[in-house]
């Protein structure tokens, strides 16, 4: 059995491969063709499965890698403009199976003063349909009440999606494991307000969409796990049904890697840790890739990923790699006459897709609140010291700096 599933593994990570050689080929000559006519917007979003409690560390040891994002990103970020003057705003897809509301509310708060937004993680396994609404339907009210979510046009609440273990549709069951359990997640999610899966890549998982390098909708079918194995792929002037689920992936990229005189075939996953930091080659890969909806390739979606909280990349992320590419995107992809940047939240790549399917000439500006515009702000503004740093504690809020 276990040499049968490891068999059946390979072959698919070969298919896989296969699939992103042959999407790569055709992206790079897309993107000569693109290099001479015209502007392309670039559109450049970073998703962080942002697990403060990862490795089961004691609450002040999660404190600490969340004080660490409140102090540093803020004065990070501002350093870095894009083509219309906006700093770069994270999206943190923040666990409600590890959720803490001081935690909570005081990263709600870094994102109330722009440098941010929350959106849905879920690790969970062995769930049934009635226990997974449940779980969805709790963390929305919890996250809606902190002022978190953005609202569909009849007021219910709109979330993106991070499914935990790359699992997402009961899609994973790696030698007998679980890591969902429900056949119908894509409907439930739908039902619940969620707006997009922002879930792969998903590199060397069971779970890897067929569909490499595109932004595509499922439909559902709750007798099968995984039915988004194939999907429609989003095209402008395609009106979308109402039984799809949205999947925005970013880019996987084959590519040759060096060391000494060996020359390898690796796989550039858009994954933002310390194990392959940044660099400008893996920009120029995840460009040239040219993710975007069919017929509009003068809009290039870049959705990388990262795990920002965890002691091993936390530090490299905010005091290289994000600086790193913030950097060099503006220096070479923001000339406005070849390339412009644009820094968006995982909210705005959902709302810019949709505009460049249902419309010719909304600009980049309107495009951003196509659907649906930034969350209401029902906590207070952050507080800053004199030193401004970002001020955190409040009331009877414990030290963040004890040791576990």
């Amino acid at each position: 059995m276990t040499m049968g599933f490891r068999l059946a593994e390979t072959l698919f990570d070969v298919e896989i491969g296969l699939r992103t050689t042959a999407s790569t080929a055709l992206a790079s000559l897309r993107h000569a063709r693109r290099s001479m006519s015209g502007v392309t917007d670039i559109f450049l979003c970073v998703v962080d499965h942002f697990e403060p409690h990862v490795g089961g560390v004691c609450q002040a040891k999660a404190r600490d890698r969340l004080e660490h994002w409140l102090t540093v990103y803020p004065t990070m970020a501002r350093n870095y403009r894009d083509r219309e003057g906006r700093h770069p705003a994270h999206s943190f897809f923040y666990p409600w199976d590890e959720y803490d509301a001081w935690e909570f509310e005081h990263l709600a708060e870094m994102c109330a003063d722009g440098w941010g937004e929350l959106e849905l993680h879920l690790h969970h396994r062995d769930d049934t349909e009635h226990s997974l609404r449940q779980k969805i339907r709790d963390a929305v009210q919890e996250y809606s009440r902190c002022g978190a979510l953005a609202r569909w046009a009849d007021g219910r609440p709109a979330f993106g999606f991070i499914h935990g273990n790359w699992a997402l549709d009961n899609s994973r069951h790696d030698a007998g494991g679980n890591y969902c359990g429900v056949n119908n997640e894509l409907t439930i999610l739908r039902e619940e307000g969620c707006y997009a899966d922002f879930t792969f890549p998903a590199w060397r998982y069971s779970s890897q969409p067929r569909m490499v390098n595109r932004i595509f909708y499922a439909v559902d079918d709750p007798g099968r796990a995984k039915s988004y194995e194939q999907g429609i792929e989003a095209r402008r002037g395609r009106s979308p049904h109402t039984d799809e689920l949205l999947l925005i992936q970013g880019p996987l990229t084959p590519f040759l890697k060096r060391s000494g005189a060996k020359v390898g075939v690796g796989m550039d996953d858009g994954d933002l840790a310390l194990s392959r930091c940044f660099t400008p080659a893996r920009l120029d890969r995840w460009v040239r890739q040219g993710i975007h909806v069919a017929g509009r390739p003068d809009r290039v979606f870049v959705k990388l990923h990262c795990h920002g909280a965890t002691d091993r990349d936390r530090f490299s992320l905010l005091e290289q790699d994000l600086p790193a590419l913030f950097a060099d995107a503006e220096q070479r992809y923001n000339d406005g006459e070849r390339y412009r940047l644009q820094y968006v939240t995982a909210r705005e790549l959902f709302n810019v897709v949709k505009a460049t399917e249902l419309t010719a000439d909304t600009g980049t500006a309107q495009a951003r609140d196509f659907v649906f515009s930034a969350p209401g702000r029902i906590l207070p503004s952050a507080q800053r010291e004199p030193n401004g740093q970002f001020h955190v504690r409040h009331g009877n809020s414990p030290p963040l700096s004890s040791a576990c």
